[in-house]
């Protein structure tokens, strides 16, 4: 196990303990706001390029620019996206990233027709303003306010009112459910009762079964209808529905269920953390919120000089035109570690600056290494959404 077969000079890098490899160093729980120390030894170790073990599966770390931007582009022909058995169990064995390269695409089509350019300019933005103002004036009338919890409940709500048609009341034990997923996702894959990871799928078990529930009753009500009036909800349900009651269907129940797991916990839980980590960034920042908020009253004013207004809406124009609060998100996302890694797995042996990187290996990409690098990003723990100007 210390020294796998290769066809060429592997990275530098430690397989581990034999069947273990260095799953506990890799699981091991750190609070920093800095690059996790697993990742952060060895890079000083080995370099932005090492091999480990986890979980029993051979991977090789890339904390290089050049690389990530690799393996991204090269998706298909030289990686697909991939999971490590446990996080399989977590997200599903149907989830997107275990389908073949022509499912994968099918299934990113069936997404896009929902959540693409064009409804995000028709119908998404009005909806986040819409969600986004009823908070602010409920937390208005409360003493204080839990930020963090605050947030992630409107986000989760607004999420599941998209993707499931749910009002709040109903969406509360299923947000309980992913709540209690969230916990322990970042976790020893140790299924016993009392660990952090049996919490984690207990919560997904538990979020599952109202998914379940959810699908069976829109696809009674769809069946019941003839499939004529199957997408009346106007919710991403419906084309979900409309996939899988097709004469002969590429899309399955499993499938489906697994697809709106993974889209409820990637639309709430990364972008509450983002918005949470923004505002207190804000805060700390007096002068970046100021700028930000010249930026918002300039809208403000030329709506009352140009007569455009279409209420208290934000337009797509308006939305455009927000050159520096595009840049405030930019600066946040880079320094909110919202993927500490993403997966692949080369199909085919892969040569890298004299590295061989066997088929069939583990690739992890580590985002945050890359944005908090010194050399592509000065000072990169300060917060100055200017640098990405231009």
């Amino acid at each position: 196990w210390r020294n796998p077969r290769c066809n060429g000079r592997l990275p530098p890098g430690s397989m581990g303990l034999p069947l273990v490899g260095e799953t506990f160093q890799f699981f091991s729980p750190d609070a920093s706001f800095d690059i996790p120390r697993f990742i952060r030894d060895r890079l000083t170790r080995y370099g932005p390029i090492f091999k480990t073990s986890v979980v029993g599966h051979p991977v090789v770390v890339s904390a290089d620019e050049e690389l990530n931007h690799m393996v991204f582009q090269q998706e298909g022909e030289l990686f697909q996206s991939w999971y490590p058995d446990s996080f399989v169990e977590i997200l599903g064995r149907d989830n997107v990233g275990e389908q073949n390269r022509t499912m994968f695409k099918y299934l990113k089509n069936v997404v896009l027709r929902y959540f693409g350019p064009e409804s995000l300019k028709e119908s998404i933005l009005r909806d986040v303003q819409r969600a986004v103002c009823s908070s602010l004036c409920t937390w208005s009338t409360l003493p204080a306010v839990e930020l963090k919890e605050a947030v992630s409940t409107m986000v989760f709500e607004l999420s599941a009112s998209k993707l499931l048609g749910l009002e709040p009341s109903r969406s509360k034990v299923l947000r309980k459910s992913f709540f209690d997923f969230v916990r322990g996702l970042i976790s020893f894959p140790l299924y016993l009762p009392g660990t952090a990871y049996y919490a984690c799928m207990q919560g997904r078990m538990s979020a599952m079964e109202v998914l379940q529930q959810v699908l069976e009753e829109r696809t009674r009500s769809a069946e019941a209808a003839g499939g004529g009036e199957a997408r009346c909800h106007g919710d991403f349900l419906d084309y979900v529905v409309q996939e899988i009651t097709k004469e002969k269907p590429v899309l399955t129940e499993g499938m489906a269920l697994d697809l709106l797991f993974v889209l409820l916990f990637a639309s709430f839980h990364t972008t509450s953390l983002a918005i949470t980590l923004a505002v207190k960034l804000l805060t700390d920042n007096p002068r970046v919120l100021e700028e930000l908020m010249v930026e918002h009253e300039t809208i403000l004013n030329q709506r009352e000089a140009g007569g455009e207004s279409d209420g208290d809406r934000v337009t797509w124009k308006e939305y455009k035109s927000m050159t520096f609060t595009s840049q405030v998100i930019n600066e946040t996302v880079r320094l909110a570690n919202i993927a500490p890694g993403i997966f692949r797995k080369t199909l085919k042996d892969v040569q890298f600056r004299g590295y061989t990187i066997p088929a069939g290996w583990g690739v992890m990409v580590c985002p945050l290494a890359v944005h908090l690098n010194p050399d592509i990003y000065p000072d990169p723990l300060t917060f100055n959404p200017s640098r990405f100007k231009g």
